[in-house]
């Protein structure tokens, strides 16, 4: 079988992980005029997640890498594949351990790169902030108190930069490309182009979906009809009238979230925020790393 081009979706968990999925398979036709194939995850989540429990415990066979692509496939055609699954680093529960965001993140990605050793392997992901990340993460692992959750850890020393440096420390020949959640409603349409090299001239399926969960009916009425008179607009033109039309546009509750944390106080939100802000310009100095923004 023909080198590919392998690229692992894996969440994170509360991000917009499945409907990301269904953006994928909604431009499936565009997609395949590319080359690129976008298998049901019915096809391959169980597949692989019995071959990375497997390889915890012995070597993979000789034939691993043929057998997994051909029941991805299923005799499809295609030069890069995008797998999807917000749980390949583990449940919701174990997300944080010790501290540590997805600690089996380097070796789940070790596995991956051992199997398919002569293939270009690539590592998309969506972060969220630790301010709201952990307590969704703590409502998944236990109903305990926060200090037990967190293992007596300061919560603004969870770094999603720690994560990636592992992962890169531990494969580093694979690409990794991250982006806010808390951006993807500005960057839907690149991240869905990015993840399958489609040409920015190509028009997206779905590409205003999440913009729409989070404006007025009106106001994506106007904005949608304010792209069609404006059909030249470039992504940085079109992404500054969508923040012009939030501004007077956006359903507050639909942006806010809840947080039920014991113990922590607005000051401290606004800390870890900061942190988070500082941690994202940080990774996106990373070798190997490239950071979808606004």
């Amino acid at each position: 079988m023909d080198l590919m081009q392998l690229l692992f979706h894996t969440g994170a968990h509360f991000t917009e992980e499945e409907r990301l999925m269904r953006s994928l398979l909604k431009n499936k036709d565009l997609f395949s005029a590319y080359g690129v194939a976008v298998p049901g995850p019915g096809k391959y989540r169980k597949l692989l997640r019995q071959t990375m429990d497997a390889l915890d415990v012995s070597e993979p066979a000789e034939n691993a890498r043929e057998v997994l692509l051909d029941a991805i496939l299923d005799n499809a055609s295609a030069d890069r594949v995008i797998l999807s699954n917000s749980h390949f680093f583990g449940p919701a529960r174990t997300a944080l351990q010790q501290g540590v965001i997805y600690p089996r993140a380097p070796t789940r990605m070790l596995q991956m790169a051992n199997i398919f050793q002569t293939d270009e392997i690539e590592l998309f992901m969506a972060l969220k902030n630790p301010a709201t990340f952990l307590p969704a993460v703590r409502d998944r692992a236990q109903p305990g108190d926060p200090t037990e959750f967190m293992d007596g850890m300061d919560p603004r020393a969870v770094r999603w930069s720690d994560t990636l440096v592992r992962i890169r420390d531990a494969v580093p020949r694979i690409s990794v490309t991250v982006w806010c959640s808390e951006d993807s409603p500005l960057i839907w349409p690149e991240v869905i182009r990015e993840m399958g090299r489609i040409e920015h001239g190509d028009e997206i399926v779905g590409g205003y979906d999440l913009l729409a969960d989070i404006m007025a009916p009106e106001g994506m009425s106007r904005f949608q009809a304010f792209v069609e008179k404006h059909p030249d607009m470039s992504e940085a033109q079109r992404r500054r009238a969508m923040v012009a039309f939030l501004e007077k546009f956006a359903v507050d509750d639909a942006i806010e979230e809840e947080l039920d944390m014991p113990g922590w106080t607005e000051q401290l939100v606004d800390e870890m925020t900061e942190i988070y802000d500082d941690d994202v310009f940080d990774i996106a100095r990373m070798p190997g790393v490239q950071v979808i923004e606004p």
